[in-house]
């Protein structure tokens, strides 16, 4: 059976989505049958996979949610081998007012992944920049969250309010539910700033942090207006490497073979 996996946090521009693609990319390199789901409805995720996307599927996430579509009729498969995504449009903004008062709102996302965890070995959820019912049905639905913050002073600005949902979500609806680890994103090795939110942050936070560091990297910054994760858009890129040591350090704690 499959593990789900939410990236999430509350604030913007931190490399969520960076994570969400080159993530999936990377385990996919290493052999893993990954699906990721597109829960934004900024579709940035979609956008920044579109030139590997072969199949013209009309189908979204929303409308899995809704019951609009078979499950077959959203999935793109094989953006690279093995990794299928299920795209995401603006309608998905709509969900929390259609959704509002119905006893099922906080378990739609977890009633379409309990239908696809065998199919794959890992399932990624790109949650939305906000705490909303988006981001409650995607804890519900994870095993774990990923929790990307950027190296600034301001890293742990809304990080607490995403550990009090995550413990929130705890209670009332998913008891299992873990931080798989926090990961830095954007750490710039030239300047002190970055290595000092690294040392503060593990000083200071209880939670499991990642030993992989996402550097601030050109390349991994052009391969979404490319449409391509950064393992095809540029595969020997420090960018690219340390995806794929995150990849290795998730599989790794799992004993799962590289």
């Amino acid at each position: 059976m499959g593990k789900v996996i939410a990236i999430t946090n509350q604030k913007g521009g931190v490399g969520k989505t960076t994570t969400a693609i080159n993530l999936s990319a990377s385990l996919s390199e290493a052999e893993q049958r990954v699906l990721l789901i597109d829960f934004d409805p900024q579709g940035n995720t979609t956008s920044g996979l579109a030139s590997c996307i072969s199949e013209d599927k009309e189908g979204t996430i929303y409308d899995l949610l809704c019951d609009n579509e078979d499950i077959e009729d959203c999935l793109c498969r094989d953006v690279m081998l093995g990794f299928d995504l299920i795209k995401s449009d603006m309608d998905l903004s709509g969900v929390e007012a259609e959704f509002q008062g119905l006893p099922d709102m906080d378990v739609r996302l977890k009633n379409v992944t309990e239908k696809l965890r065998d199919d794959y070995d890992y399932i990624l959820i790109d949650c939305p920049p906000s705490i909303s019912v988006l981001t409650v049905n995607a804890m519900t639905a994870a095993d774990s969250v990923i929790i990307p913050i950027q190296c600034e002073y301001y890293a742990l600005e809304g990080l607490n309010q995403v550990l009090k949902l995550i413990d929130l979500v705890r209670q009332k609806l998913n008891p299992g539910l873990y931080v798989e680890g926090v990961l830095f994103t954007m750490y710039d090795q030239r300047t002190r700033l970055s290595e000092q939110v690294v040392e503060s942050v593990r000083d200071n936070l209880k939670e499991r942090i990642f030993d992989t560091v996402i550097p601030r990297n050109v390349r991994l910054a052009e391969a979404p207006s490319f449409g391509e994760p950064i393992n095809i858009y540029d595969s020997s890129s420090r960018g690219a490497e340390s995806y794929r040591l995150l990849a290795a350090e998730i599989l790794e704690r799992e004993g799962r073979e590289i």
